[in-house]
């Protein structure tokens, strides 16, 4: 299980994130919610070990990992899939899901076969360079490549953004399927509500680097006050 505490996380002497406090459970999906530019990613990098926090603390699996870095992070089963996907542009299909081997040991090192049953269109892409995919495309590529670390935590962010709709199905179909395995926690940060309602367990919502409302499903499904927070 994931435990955020009391979190704060500054850029230089600009604060992001106040107090921040959440939990993550094994066979959950846990929704991080927000407007734009409220903190979500900063959130997110501040997980998986792209910054550290200012104060506060991060528990996984009851052992603090708020100054581990994210190889060591990758290492203890936290994947992350960052908003902008982070493809290699020039490498192709395989050679970027090679890139997770880093993280893992020689045993470890291959491509399991799992990832083309989940994503199809990879393994006939496998020669094409990661930069001639569609951004459809690449979030798959991203994907399988965090699945590859066989993580027990799957940090997604934004997985949507810039999406075709029937990608996003496939993306939710997927998401679906690792939490109802049951060994992995889930936390998705998005800032669209069916989306996130078809999915979250839970959820939190941030607002100018704050927690202001958390809950689960069925609250997220029915509060008037989670309409407001996210109204555009």
């Amino acid at each position: 299980m994931l435990e955020v505490n009391n979190l704060d996380v500054s850029y230089g002497a600009s604060q992001a994130l106040y107090d921040v406090s959440m939990k993550a459970h094994i066979g959950k999906v846990t929704c991080v919610l927000g407007r734009n530019g409220v903190g979500k990613t900063t959130l997110m990098k501040a997980l998986s070990g792209h910054m550290s926090p200012k104060s506060g603390d991060i528990l996984w699996n009851g052992k603090s990992i708020a100054k581990q870095a994210p190889y060591d992070r990758a290492k203890s089963g936290i994947a992350y899939v960052p908003q902008g996907r982070d493809i290699f542009s020039q490498l192709t299909v395989e050679e970027n899901l090679k890139t997770a081997f880093s993280s893992l040991k020689k045993k470890d090192r291959f491509i399991d076969k799992e990832v083309f049953e989940l994503f199809p269109v990879l393994k006939q892409m496998l020669g094409r360079r990661g930069g001639d995919l569609s951004g459809g495309q690449q979030q798959q590529l991203a994907i399988a490549r965090a699945l590859l670390l066989r993580p027990k935590m799957l940090i997604l962010d934004e997985p949507t953004e810039g999406i075709q709709p029937s990608i996003i199905k496939d993306i939710q179909r997927v998401i679906e399927l690792l939490r109802d395995r049951g060994n992995m926690a889930i936390v998705l940060v998005e800032q669209y509500l069916d989306f996130a309602t078809a999915l979250a367990d839970d959820y939190i919502i941030l607002e100018r680097g704050r927690v202001v409302s958390e809950g689960n499903q069925e609250k997220l499904q029915s509060s008037g006050d989670v309409q407001r927070l996210l109204a555009i």
